[in-house]
């Protein structure tokens, strides 16, 4: 993922180690301080280690997985398409004819390899074999020269189809439909051709790779290609003809003849001269690697934002260590720098020092990470089944890219030099005779002037610029400019106010800004960017540890009596918070990673609730009533079909049948996303016959929603869209709103229409296509009037919803409707389960997430532990003299046990209630939760199981450094220093 970047990363990281090398050659003293403490301290290096491994893991996790997705998406292109980069799509009869002539002089063309002619017809299929009745409603019937095919793309490339042509009677299918008819060479099957059964035998089942998957644009194709002539003379007997189809194979390879497609294309058009106005030109090749790389993008940007908030853990705990270690060293860095030891020279043993543990990081890393996208894969691939339409999910094979490694390797890497050397400048300031002395850093009541001016002039600029990015939305400076004003103006709010107010106030208003931002500007989140969510939870959890942190005091409070009273257990309750009290930074620094990765997991667990109270509210708006949607064959089929369902044998559970029209359009972006067309899938409504599908909004003077529906029949030039039209990943947003305009062009003639929308759907499940078109196809929806103007003969009734009797199973329906319809391919689709499957998987996204995330806790209790280690030795004295005291050591155990768990234990409560509060203010005031109108629910037994298993896993981290304390021998502590 990311190759833009690879250069850029590779560079800095390049210069990073030059930096580090020369510091190391020419500070031999630093050099030789950095390794030996990294040699002496072999347990804290390896936490740290541990630390640093898995953030480098969950950075280069989250490439992978983007990796994972764009190259299965691209495997498509080499499964359906092959050498195919162009398909022209002309109308039966002799216009069909006339433009497979035309386009025979392409074969001459420098910029193409090959042309090939083909005929097809949508039919469907039944087999017998093993005693047992198998159909098939969608299957694609091909006649083509075998001969041909062979040759077609580039010299010495395979175009996945081959050999002989069938011999007559026989015919040859490829994988999908051998597997879904569960037949073999040898086997007999019944074809539905032009809504005429015949009987053939196949020959032999090839792979789906090429020309033996290729479509009309379905990611799972099922093939059967005939002899030479079959196909026509079974439509001479309906007394139709087979649709021709030219296939136009670009110069290079799968992916590389992708560069000519707009050349190739104009090419077309030109040959086809008059005749484009009646022709479909299609560049399926380039839709799919652009797919490919839209998801593969949006996917690894949303596992890279989760993972975000497990890397600013990391990245904190790294600063953290080195605080911890700059306190420890204190002494001895003040005699250094008493004997004459540069600061500079001091930055550098540090930075080396971490340098060091982040390298020592770097191959472990690599390796967890590729594991970790590896089982992220497995799992998607699962959740992606159940987001299938018509069983066309995407099929999930694992990939990795050495740009990932090396992107994720230099981002890691990268991350930890930054905290590392900006740890390193801050821990060296200090007083050397307090040093020497270990006497505590007294700092000042008043920053200095040039620091005040500074940051003071900084604070109204921002607040200046804060001011026009609030009134537009601006997403990610919405957050940032008010946050950076406050903090800016804090060394100016010094001159007049106590440290404590201060820092008080300005955390209070960060915190409150960043929670009411989505209140004052709900627009914030119509962006498909994740970094919005990053800046927002990075923001709360921050301010809010500050804000604890600064206000333990009184939040202890109702706690005095117990941590006052004179017994062992009050004295070990004592010192449980006195060192959290005193050493404020290293506990909110530790706060904060828990807090952030809490803060995420309770944010996921909400919406997963969410989506599940809100199903039930979801199908009620998508379906108004409608319990079945039918795709089917409209050459077969024709209008008949509404008649024959509402007269046939299943007429008595079917109470109400709405045909609907049908049309393959491209229409502009009204959210302005983008200039490119997208591939929109045109529906034509009856007049009057929908009315109780809900809209979330509706233009100025539609009262309710049959308004709407009304105002679509009177009016041609009114559409209505569903939310996610143009959606290419990430939350769907508002993009757009009633009384937008788009341009709606049918492809085949280049007519256009500028139309206006008149509602945005609360949910348009019902209107997207059925049988697996590609996941880029978006409904718009017209009168049937509209339609019939804008698309003329191209508009056909190929759809029709359903409802059913009271008492009718729509599960069984479908299936008997399907068996009785089989000759017109019809497809029946139950909404509601269809609905409800759709929503588990969205469900179980959410909980591979939350997985994922959970690397993030992993790092908090690491922190946590590291905290712990270092604690006992830094306080090994202080336990020396108290257990000459006669503080007994299950004492000094237990104080250990209680400040891990006060310090976890407020992490958690705190996340779990930033969580909680922005997923409900979220709810409120997102579009993105529009629609799910179930109710906010609080998932208590999900937070409360986060809570326990991460309470539970800190106890685990600090049950070794407390029995390692407890077990300190009295008189060797006081006596000895390390």
């Amino acid at each position: 993922m990311y190759p833009e970047l690879l250069i850029p990363l590779l560079t800095a990281l390049g210069l990073a180690l030059a930096a580090l090398a020369l510091v190391a050659v020419r500070q031999p003293v630093s050099r030789r301080l950095a390794f030996r403490q990294v040699a002496r301290r072999r347990t804290e290096a390896a936490l740290v280690i541990g630390g640093s491994v898995l953030g480098t893991a969950i950075v280069i996790g989250a490439l992978v997985v983007g990796d994972t997705l764009n190259f299965s998406v691209r495997q498509e292109a080499y499964r359906t398409l092959g050498p195919v980069d162009e398909r022209v799509v002309a109308p039966p009869g002799p216009t069909g004819d006339a433009v497979t002539r035309r386009l025979a002089a392409l074969a001459d063309d420098p910029d193409v390899d090959g042309v090939l002619d083909a005929r097809t017809a949508q039919a469907s299929a039944v087999s017998g074999a093993a005693g047992r009745r198998t159909a098939e409603p969608r299957v694609l019937a091909w006649q083509l020269d075998f001969g041909e095919a062979s040759r077609f793309g580039s010299a010495g490339g395979d175009s996945g189809l081959g050999g002989p042509d069938p011999e007559p009677g026989r015919v040859v299918v490829n994988e999908p439909l051998a597997r879904s008819l569960g037949v073999s060479a040898g086997d007999p099957v019944t074809l539905y051709l032009f809504g005429a059964p015949r009987t053939y035998r196949v020959e032999r089942v090839v792979p789906e790779e090429g020309l033996a998957g290729v479509g009309l644009g379905g990611r799972l194709n099922r093939d059967v290609f005939l002899a030479p002539g079959a196909l026509d003379a079974a439509a001479r007997a309906a007394g139709t003809e087979p649709r021709p189809v030219t296939f136009v194979s670009n110069r290079g390879g799968v992916e590389g003849g992708e560069d000519l497609t707009g050349r190739v294309s104009a090419d077309i058009r030109r040959a086809l001269g008059p005749l484009a106005g009646q022709t479909a030109v299609e560049t399926p090749k380039h839709t799919v690697l652009r797919d490919a790389r839209q998801a593969g993008d949006s996917l690894g940007a949303l596992f890279l934002m989760i993972g975000s908030f497990s890397i600013i853990a990391g990245a904190l705990l790294l600063v953290n260590i080195f605080v911890m270690l700059g306190e420890e060293r204190k002494s001895q860095m003040g005699m250094v720098r008493a004997v004459g030891m540069k600061r500079s020279r001091l930055v550098g043993s540090f930075t080396l020092e971490g340098a060091a543990y982040a390298v020592l990081s770097a191959l472990p890393g690599v390796a967890i990470g590729v594991a970790v996208g590896w089982g992220v894969s497995v799992v998607a691939a699962k959740i992606f089944e159940g987001w299938a339409i018509g069983g066309s999910s995407i099929r999930i094979a694992f990939a990795v890219t050495p740009t990932s490694i090396l992107n994720g390797l230099a981002m890691g890497l990268l991350i930890a030099f930054a905290a590392i050397l900006a740890t390193s400048v801050r821990i060296s300031r200090f007083n050397i005779i307090a040093a020497i002395r270990d006497l505590p850093a007294t700092p000042g009541r008043e920053p200095r002037r040039r620091l005040l001016v500074v940051s003071t002039v900084l604070a109204v600029l921002c607040a200046l610029a804060a001011v026009p990015a609030v009134a537009r939305s601006r997403p990610d400076m919405t957050y940032l400019l008010p946050a950076l004003a406050l903090a800016f103006a804090a060394p100016a709010l010094l001159r007049v106010l106590p440290r404590h107010t201060v820092t008080t106030l300005v955390a209070g208003a960060v915190l409150a800004w960043t929670l009411l931002a989505p209140v004052v500007r709900p627009r914030i989140f119509d962006t498909p960017s994740m970094s919005v969510y990053v800046i927002q939870g990075a923001l709360a959890a921050f301010s809010a540890v500050v804000l604890v942190s600064d206000n333990q005091r009184t939040l202890l409070r109702p706690l005095r009596r117990v941590l006052e009273r004179p017994t062992e257990s009050g004295l070990a309750a004592r010192l449980a918070v006195a060192y959290p009290l005193a050493k404020r930074f290293r506990t909110g620094a530790t706060l904060v990673m828990y807090t952030l990765i809490m803060f995420v997991l309770v944010l996921l667990t909400e919406i997963s609730g969410i989506l599940r109270t809100g199903v039930d509210g979801v199908v009620a708006d998508a379906t108004a009533g409608y319990s079945l949607r039918l795709d089917y064959n409209a050459q077969v089929a024709g209008d008949r079909l509404a008649a024959d369902l509402r007269d046939g044998p299943s007429a008595a559970r079917i109470s109400a049948v709405t045909p609907l029209l049908n049309a393959t359009g491209r229409a502009t972006d009204p959210g302005r996303r983008g200039t490119q067309p997208l591939d929109a899938a045109v529906v034509g409504v009856p007049d009057g016959a929908i009315s109780g599908i809900t809209f979330r909004e509706r233009l100025p003077g539609l009262g309710d929603d049959a308004a709407v529906w009304r105002a679509l029949a009177a009016d041609p030039r009114y559409v209505v869209l569903d939310g996610f039209f143009g959606s290419t990943g990430g939350p769907a947003g508002d993009y757009y709103d009633p009384g937008d305009t788009l341009t709606l062009t049918d492809p085949r003639t280049g007519r256009a229409e500028r139309k206006v929308i008149a509602g945005v759907l609360s949910n348009g499940m019902v209107f997207y296509p059925g049988t697996g078109a590609s996941s880029t196809t978006y409904p718009v929806v017209l009168s049937e009037r509209a339609t019939r103007d804008l698309f003329g003969a191209q508009a056909q009734n190929a759809s029709a919803l359903v409802r059913t009797s009271p008492g009718t199973s729509p599960d069984a329906l479908a299936a008997r409707l399907q068996g009785q319809q089989l000759a017109s391919s019809l497809v029946a689709t139950p909404i509601e389960s269809d609905i409800r499957r759709q929503f588990d998987s969205s469900t179980a996204f959410f909980r591979l997430m939350e997985g994922f995330l959970a690397l993030g806790l992993g790092v908090g209790i690491t922190g946590l532990g590291v905290v712990m280690v270092r604690a006992v030795r830094e306080r090994r004295r202080t336990i020396g003299i108290l257990r000459a005291l006669g503080f007994r050591s299950r004492s000094v155990q237990r104080s250990f046990l209680w400040e891990s768990s006060f310090i976890a234990l407020e992490g958690i409560v705190l996340g779990s209630f930033l969580g909680v509060l922005t997923t409900w203010l979220m709810y409120r005031n997102s579009a993105a939760f529009e629609g799910l109108e179930g109710g906010f629910p609080v998932e208590w037994a999900g937070i409360g199981g986060l809570a326990v298993a991460t309470f539970a896993a800190s106890l685990l981290a600090t049950i070794g450094p407390a029995r390692r304390a407890a077990a300190i021998r009295p008189a060797l502590a006081v006596r000895v220093t390390e």
